[in-house]
């Protein structure tokens, strides 16, 4: 029985019945902790005895360099950047995630396509253009969506890795600054998560907590899709 199913045509030539891996997709806005719950999520499972890979957006060998280089000089129309994103996606899917599932791994993506989306739509794309773009993505045996609003956001990246140019929306001029950006690109991106969630059924964590906290949260929902491992895996 095929397991895994494609959000529209797919990639040809793969063999769904052939992945017996677990997608599990970590969603949220920036700032928000997914890599924090990657890090720990990937020790408890490989704990448990399951082989991990994990991904996340802009690390395709094929574009990382040029997609780092675009955001760079912000030279690049809009519609372009997202086909750039599309093909950084496209080539880790085929590339990284679908051996990876054909390996048996569990794959926890730091973010997926969703984001992209989300960002794509802010600046104007229209969202039945960005479905039949992404037509060839694989549908995840699970969301786990980390959900807070834009006030517990700006802390953490304020004492983290700072505001930055994209991350404030400021190709949008949406601000005087990079926080006022920020307020509202985010708050933007974070509406059209939240319609994600509930389009798609995603598993809605409260990110306002404690690190430990979201985790537990996290652990139970992905108990109930891990396989048992072999007896006398530790």
């Amino acid at each position: 029985m095929t397991r895994f199913q494609w959000y529209g045509e797919g990639i040809p030539g793969v063999d769904l019945s052939a992945l017996c891996g677990k997608l599990v997709v970590i969603e949220g806005a920036d700032s928000v902790g997914r890599s924090t719950q990657i890090c720990m999520l990937r020790d408890w499972l490989e704990s448990r005895g399951h082989a991990v890979f994990d991904t996340g957006l802009t690390r395709s060998e094929l574009t990382q360099e040029g997609l780092d280089q675009a955001k760079s000089g912000h030279t690049l129309g809009r519609k372009t950047m997202s086909l750039f994103y599309a093909t950084d996606f496209a080539d880790r899917l085929e590339n990284q995630i679908i051996p990876a599932l054909r390996a048996g791994y569990y794959v926890l993506s730091d973010r997926y396509f969703y984001s992209v989306c989300a960002r794509d739509t802010v600046r104007g794309a229209d969202p039945k253009w960005l479905e039949g773009v992404y037509g060839f993505a694989l549908k995840p045996d699970l969301v786990l969506y980390l959900k807070a609003d834009v006030e517990a956001l700006i802390p953490r990246t304020l004492y983290g890795k700072g505001f930055s140019y994209w991350e404030s929306g400021m190709d949008l001029a949406l601000g005087v600054d990079l926080l006022d950006g920020f307020k509202i690109y985010q708050s933007r991106v974070i509406k059209e998560l939240n319609g994600m969630s509930e389009r798609f059924d995603w598993v809605t964590v409260d990110a306002t907590r404690d690190p430990d906290a979201i985790f537990r949260d996290l652990q139970r929902a992905i108990d109930p899709i891990l396989v048992p491992t072999p007896v006398g895996t530790p």
